[in-house]
């Protein structure tokens, strides 16, 4: 960890306090980070942006954004479930990155990394409402990736599954039975990704050690999906 350099560094990270942000927080500040680490509500119009005016000069914007996955079947997921989780996933994503690009443009600089989620990789039963605005999250992302790239500003997404945080996998799911044995059935490395590890590689791809990236989705999630 200590290897990557973000000396200099001011990285905005959306919630802060939930999903990798905890994790997040603590590996960007052991590489050097400064970080701005933002608790708020950004489903309201107007919040992301009022957000980025109010960082300052971000040097990288890491959207760490999740909502516990319902689990409903296609034909009863209603229209609230369907706007819920485009309000909470996909919406402030694109106010947000909408609010810091022009500086980044103008800089010529500037990194964004989204923590998505594999969900939208593999199909999973239950998901669909969740898995759309997942995957709308890196359509987002991959078309952003390619469009700044020439102005020298990396886009990017790790999309994760099976890896250790409070808001998919709280330690009750971690200790049942049948978790353990899904996990052993369904993940080839056999156990959760740290949130150590996943938190180290995202370290990396907000570093200049990083700058060769454009666009890619990096799944994070033990073989799960490719």
């Amino acid at each position: 960890m200590t290897s990557i350099n973000l000396s200099g560094k001011r990285i905005l990270l959306t919630q802060a306090e939930s999903f990798m942000g905890p994790a997040l927080h603590r590996a960007l500040v052991e590489c050097g980070a400064d970080v701005i680490a933002d608790t708020g509500a950004l489903t309201e119009p107007g919040a992301a942006e009022a957000l980025i005016k109010q960082a300052g000069r971000v040097d990288v914007l890491l959207a760490n954004l999740g909502i516990p996955a319902p689990s409903t079947v296609a034909v009863d997921v209603r229209d609230d479930e369907w706007r819920q989780m485009f309000e909470q996933l996909v919406d402030p994503l694109q106010r947000l990155v909408r609010a810091v690009l022009p500086e980044m443009i103008d800089r010529r600089a500037g990194k964004i990394l989204l923590m998505g989620s594999a969900s939208a990789l593999r199909g999973m039963k239950r998901a669909s409402s969740y898995s759309a605005a997942r995957g709308a999250q890196l359509a987002y992302i991959r078309a952003v990736g390619v469009e700044v790239a020439p102005h020298n500003i990396q886009v990017n997404a790790i999309a994760q599954n099976f890896v250790d945080n409070p808001t998919y996998f709280p330690d009750e799911i971690q200790a049942n039975p049948a978790f353990q044995a899904r996990l052993k059935r369904e993940v080839p490395l056999g156990r959760l990704v740290s949130a150590e590890e996943d938190a180290s590689f995202a370290a990396y791809l907000c570093s200049d050690a990083a700058d060769c990236f454009v666009g890619q989705v990096f799944p994070v999630c033990g073989g799960w999906a490719d």
